[in-house]
């Protein structure tokens, strides 16, 4: 995988912020099956957010909701990796948590 070079421009530092948090979820999403998913799991888990304000159709908000997370869910499950927010959690409580599969070592891990 080509790693996405940000900017050397210190005058464009968001930027520069989107290009380091788009590297960490390419590195977290390596494999190609939890990328497929992952591009059908957020659309859906996202459409199920703005269903839930809709007062006709909440029910289906809450199903696409919870379809979306599982897909994401089953796609981390066959990379090797905890969710993204799950990873966050555990990370400010203090346990042990793997944020990039064990088998996509990167060559440097601070890059995170």
């Amino acid at each position: 995988m080509t790693p996405i070079q940000p900017p050397p421009s210190p005058r464009r530092p968001l930027l520069t912020f989107l290009c380091r948090r788009l590297e960490g979820w390419r590195l977290r999403h390596q494999l190609p099956f939890n990328f497929a998913v992952h591009m059908v799991g957020i659309p859906l888990a996202l459409l199920g957010v703005v269903l839930l304000f809709t007062p006709l159709a909440w029910y289906w908000g809450v199903g696409a909701f919870v379809l979306g997370y599982l897909l994401q869910y089953v796609g981390h499950r066959a990379e090797g990796n905890d969710l993204g927010e799950w990873a966050a959690i555990k990370r400010l409580v203090g346990l042990p948590y793997v944020g990039i599969a064990p088998r996509w070592h990167p060559d440097d891990p601070s890059r995170l």
